[in-house]
């Protein structure tokens, strides 16, 4: 019998519950490429970090002791899902990293089928189904970075793909979850809308960042984004010119608080990605980053799932090379 070498993690609630029609499409696009899988839908919140962890921990188990082949798991769902499948391979990898093996250790994947797919494009690959799952097909890996956030709910730890957000993409994210009746990249676009309508003040912040282009800064900051991909929110392009593969994230953020117009300003600059030379903008990058707001403040969320509401401080840092993906690397 035919090993089952890709192990698909399917999220039924993706897009609002729309993945759910693609799913013949997709079945059908896998056995027109007779790409022997298995496909598992999520059942909530956390089960794709279950599922990866274990899967990944079997896949190399089953090459050293049964002399099976390693797989690719792939996350088929939006960004959340693919945060979650990442979370679970890393999981897996530091176990086995105890174990002192990772021989057979799974490739990641990724079929993008949610609603903003920001970490899909950073990462090369296409939303079109039948071209991501030709990407699938074909044995061409490249090692990418995965970055680390500790603070807030996580003191020990959560990893991220595509980049966190502190401050007003965090809160045009949850508004953004609130519109389900509006399509795709258009329900942020409300969100930052409604966002700037209540215009939060920001807190006072001092940030460190080292190991790339040290710098450092204390200011107000209405909006911080440390990015691996280069999208945020399906339309905003918080660093454009972001590479997952170089050990560096890319640092975007606000400086002072600002007036609305600025701030609006700065906004439409993030949709075509020409904030670099704003006096309002400060860019930068490195591979470790340290936030931390004496008065608290800090809503932060990482690929879209929240890290803390309040928090007084936060770290992040790049760990090179972390995971093999499937695709090819974005590099224009």
């Amino acid at each position: 019998m035919q090993e089952k070498l890709f192990y698909i993690i399917f999220n039924p609630t993706a897009d609002h519950g729309k993945s759910m029609k693609r799913i013949a499409g997709l079945e059908a696009e896998l056995d027109k490429l007779a790409m022997p899988y298995e496909l598992v839908l999520t059942r909530g919140s956390g089960h794709a970090i279950e599922l990866a962890r274990q899967r990944a921990i079997d896949f190399v188990f089953s090459r050293g002791e049964k002399g099976g082949s390693s797989g690719v798991v792939v996350a088929a769902g939006g960004d959340g899902t693919t945060n979650e499948v990442i979370n679970g391979l890393m999981q897996a990898k530091r176990f086995l990293e105890t174990k002192g093996d990772l021989t057979g250790f799974p490739v990641f994947g990724v079929l993008p089928m949610g609603r903003g797919n920001d970490f899909a494009y950073g990462a090369g690959v296409p939303h079109d189904l039948h071209e991501a799952c030709r990407i699938l097909a074909a044995e061409e890996n490249y090692s990418m970075d995965v970055g680390l956030v500790l603070g807030g709910y996580y003191p020990e730890g959560r990893f991220f793909g595509n980049g966190i957000g502190i401050g007003f993409d965090t809160l045009v994210g949850l508004e953004a979850a609130k519109m389900s009746w509006i399509p795709g990249f258009l329900g942020y676009v409300y969100g930052a809308l409604k966002v700037l309508l209540v215009y939060p003040e920001g807190p006072q912040v001092s940030i460190r960042w080292k190991n790339g282009e040290d710098g450092s800064l204390d200011t107000v900051s209405q909006q911080i984004s440390i990015m691996n991909g280069r999208r945020m929110g399906g339309a905003f392009f918080m660093a454009p010119e972001s590479i997952i593969t170089d050990g560096l994230f890319d640092l975007c953020m606000t400086r002072g608080h600002l007036p609305r117009s600025s701030l609006l300003k700065a906004i439409g600059q993030y949709t075509r990605g020409t904030q670099k030379g704003n006096p309002n903008v400060v860019t930068g990058r490195a591979s470790e980053f340290r936030i931390t707001a004496p008065g608290g403040g800090l809503v932060c969320h990482a690929d879209g799932e929240t890290i803390s509401i309040n928090s007084d401080e936060l770290s992040v840092r790049c760990i090179p090379g972390a995971l093999q993906i499937r695709s090819s690397p974005r590099k224009g």
